[in-house]
């Protein structure tokens, strides 16, 4: 994978309308990850993709009526079997956080990037999809002032309002992931 003008090279791009410049042209410092599923509970389809984009028809199921008219989106969504949508350019401002905060900052989406997993709360992931997001968080961490102490949950710096990417989620497993392909690199390409 690498980066041409905020883009992932070779991956499914489906621009969103959600999204604005940033502050000053802010690089973004930190990663949040997050999870959706789109009938709650279901995977596949392209439910995900028409939320992004506003056109999400409010028919298509009852859980819809709620959320249809949301202007929402993220910089990238991890799908089950690993496959990469990007929505948004990494410099530009996606609408993934809402009110939050982190390390004493608040409206994380001036300063971050929202990756999502397709997935629930209490489902485990699958082990494709942590492989494609440690090698995307490597991406941009050669690319932006991303580090390991700046890469949270949504419910991290949305406390008592969300709960995703949630306790099926294995921080641990992820940052271990991180770090060994990290080591992996760095042997390879000494130097670089």
């Amino acid at each position: 994978m690498h980066l041409e003008n905020g883009w992932i090279s070779g991956v499914k791009r489906v621009p969103s309308p959600h999204c604005d410049t940033r502050p000053d042209h802010e690089a973004p410092s930190l990663l949040v990850v997050h999870n959706i599923s789109l009938p709650p509970g279901r995977f596949g389809g392209p439910y995900i993709d028409r939320l992004f984009t506003g056109t999400l028809n409010p028919d298509d199921h009852p859980f819809f009526q709620q959320i249809y008219q949301l202007r929402v989106s993220a910089h990238c969504l991890i799908r089950r079997d690993g496959e990469i949508v990007q929505y948004v350019p990494f410099d530009q401002r996606a609408w993934h956080a809402g009110v939050s905060a982190f390390a004493g900052r608040e409206r994380c989406n001036d300063f971050s990037i929202g990756v999502e997993l397709e997935g629930t709360d209490n489902l485990p992931f699958t082990d494709t999809q942590y492989c494609r997001l440690a090698a995307l968080t490597l991406l941009l961490m050669q690319h932006f002032p991303i580090t390991q102490a700046r890469i949270t949950g949504h419910s991290d710096i949305a406390p008592g309002r969300k709960t995703d990417p949630g306790p099926a989620f294995m921080w641990h497993h992820y940052r271990q992931l991180i770090s060994r392909r990290a080591d992996r690199d760095n042997r390879e390409n000494p130097g670089s």
